[in-house]
């Protein structure tokens, strides 16, 4: 490991068996933490990534918890605190969509994507604090007194029709993450918000994986691109690190450009 920026700190990685989550925890584990591999279902992908860490050098467990069920996820937290003695870094990472018509939404589709995407990360946080709280400073690891990176998306800014739930929930996240990071900036407790635009992931796969697709897909991005989970957990590890100390209360938006409104580009 030649940058070891995160050396002696644990992270736990909501919805890190796959995608963005699992970008992350590699890019983490590289820096020097230990990782909490949370899943929901697919245990073997998140024992494949904790066998990469392991096998890259650092430590990791892995770990079954629904994040939108406060048990589940104070036992969660419970058991990392006991095995790695403290978490330093939380990255809410876990999320869903269930698509639909607005007219046609369902209440339980409406209510699965709330309580995964925005209720989980408010269980994940609560956890994290207290325990930022009773563990208490230790300036030799870290300057802040721990660190949250909610994972949001450019949705939390661009409306997404057929998707109400999920822009909605994203929504929710950049003023969560805000609320926290103004109430708790003055334990220092440092509170940011990643918000990728696309990103070649398995849940959006039917969107970049022919050249038509991708083609349709660019229209979106003026850098050309679509991003890479690389290119989100390079920017996680900076955010958790001391390099990024002064940063608090910021969504940073990881997304090619796609926020600038690129078919305004011709004066709309």
């Amino acid at each position: 490991m030649s940058d070891v920026k995160l050396k002696g700190q644990t992270a736990l990685i909501t919805g890190a068996d796959s995608g963005i989550g699992k970008g992350i925890a590699l890019k983490m584990a590289a820096s020097g933490a230990a990782i909490i591999v949370n899943y929901h279902s697919n245990k073997e992908a998140a024992e494949e990534v904790a066998a990469q860490i392991t096998a890259a050098g650092s430590s990791a467990i892995v770990y079954q918890a629904n994040v939108g069920d406060e048990k589940e996820v104070q036992e969660m937290f419970k058991q990392a605190i006991s095995h790695f003695g403290t978490i330093d870094i939380l990255v809410n990472n876990a999320g869903l969509q269930q698509d639909a018509a607005f007219v046609d939404m369902s209440l339980d589709q409406w209510n699965k994507v709330i309580n995964v995407n925005l209720t989980g990360q408010f269980l994940c946080a609560r956890e994290a604090v207290r325990e930022f709280i009773r563990r208490g400073a230790r300036p030799e690891i870290s300057k802040a007194l721990g660190k949250i990176i909610c994972i949001s998306s450019v949705h939390e800014v661009i409306p997404w029709a057929g998707h109400a739930n999920y822009a909605a929930s994203k929504g929710g996240i950049l003023m969560l993450m805000k609320s926290m990071a103004q109430e708790l900036g003055e334990l220092k407790i440092r509170i940011n918000s990643i918000a990728p635009g696309a990103i070649k992931t398995p849940i959006n796969r039917p969107a970049w994986e022919t050249p038509e697709a991708e083609e349709k897909l660019l229209k979106l991005i003026p850098y050309k691109r679509v991003g890479e989970t690389e290119d989100i957990g390079n920017a996680a590890v900076w955010l958790a690190s001391d390099d990024s100390d002064y940063i608090h209360g910021t969504s940073l938006f990881i997304d090619g450009g796609m926020t600038c409104y690129p078919g305004f580009a011709a004066n709309g």
